[in-house]
């Protein structure tokens, strides 16, 4: 695919995707009151709010964070890539409309696979028709080259030690799989409204978000994806509480950003907490890297609103380890 050639994942998607954003604003606004608190709190020592430290233009649906400590983020609705080299500064857009609405993660050798296809219409055909592209897009220049295609509408992306590339279309129950030699299978497992993703560190199991109908966390054994796991079942509280992106601390422990629960939640001892409350529309949560810039240990976490912030109640210590 050409640098500037636009997906078909931003062809009518977006007018579409204005009106469930809608919806799904509406929706939280009005359940905000009553699941604001539906997880316990974690116990963690009392620490420093939330601070924003960056901003973007447009819904930021999906963050990643480089080796150098630059973070960057998938824009919803314009479809574009930005970096951002370091807190408080602006957003750089790497990329023009790309479709680059989903999912994004950094590889080890830098360059980032990004996801499209994640508006409304490649969603809810994903499953019978998975027509979207996983891209590869260089860091510094921008340029965009097709690193697989043939997958559902991909909201999330999660990469394995091997290089095995896991992707979930949040309106159908299809996990697509991209192998290191290219092979894509959009089919190869299923959780019914799967949304974030995640590889755990030894690379056997895969743990995926179901978002809503009964919100849960799952864990997909890597060896064996016909038989996904139910692993945490959120409460009668929770049902309503739209949890979105999914990351891994140094633990290997799960975290969960939520939109209408407003809390970012973790796993522990198979049970949800809550690290941080009142972050209402949360899309996203992930670790810094490196010793400056969005540094390793620290935790971000996006929002529908373009903003970032550092959540301190999140901090890994033990993430700052080579």
């Amino acid at each position: 695919m050409r640098p500037t050639t636009t997906p078909r994942t931003a062809i009518r998607g977006s007018r579409r995707s204005v009106l469930l954003t809608a919806a799904l604003a509406a929706a939280a606004a009005l359940l905000t009151p009553a699941t604001a608190h539906a997880a316990p709190a974690c116990e963690t020592s009392p620490t420093a709010s939330p601070v924003q430290v960056a901003h973007v233009p447009d819904w930021a649906e999906s963050i990643a964070v480089d080796q150098r400590g630059r973070m960057f983020v998938t824009a919803y609705f314009s479809g574009r890539v930005y970096r951002i080299d370091a807190p408080g500064t602006d957003p750089v857009p790497l990329t023009g409309n790309i479709g680059a609405n989903g999912g994004i993660v950094v590889r080890p050798d830098g360059q980032l696979l990004v996801g499209t296809g994640n508006d409304l219409g490649h969603s809810l055909t994903g499953d019978v028709l998975p027509v979207s592209k996983l891209l590869l897009v260089d860091p510094d220049s921008g340029t965009v080259n097709t690193y697989a295609s043939g997958l559902g509408g991909i909201d999330g992306v999660a990469l394995a030690p091997d290089g095995t590339v896991y992707t979930t279309t949040v309106g159908g129950r299809n996990i697509g799989r991209v192998t290191p030699d290219g092979r894509v299978d959009p089919a190869w497992a299923h959780v019914l409204m799967p949304n974030g993703i995640a590889v755990s560190p030894d690379g056997t199991q895969v743990y995926v978000v179901q978002t809503t109908v009964a919100p849960a966390l799952y864990r997909i054994p890597a060896d064996d994806p016909a038989h996904p796991r139910r692993w945490i079942t959120t409460g009668p509280a929770d049902i309503l509480g739209l949890p979105d992106g999914l990351t891994l601390d140094s633990r290997g422990r799960p975290l969960i950003a939520t939109h209408a629960a407003g809390q970012i939640w973790r796993a522990e001892g198979g049970s949800l907490c809550a690290v941080q409350s009142g972050m209402y529309f949360s899309t996203q949560i992930t670790y810094g890297h490196g010793d400056h810039g969005f540094s390793a240990g620290k935790l971000y976490r996006s929002g529908v609103d373009g903003r970032i912030y550092e959540i301190p109640a999140g901090a890994d210590p033990a993430g700052r380890r080579p």
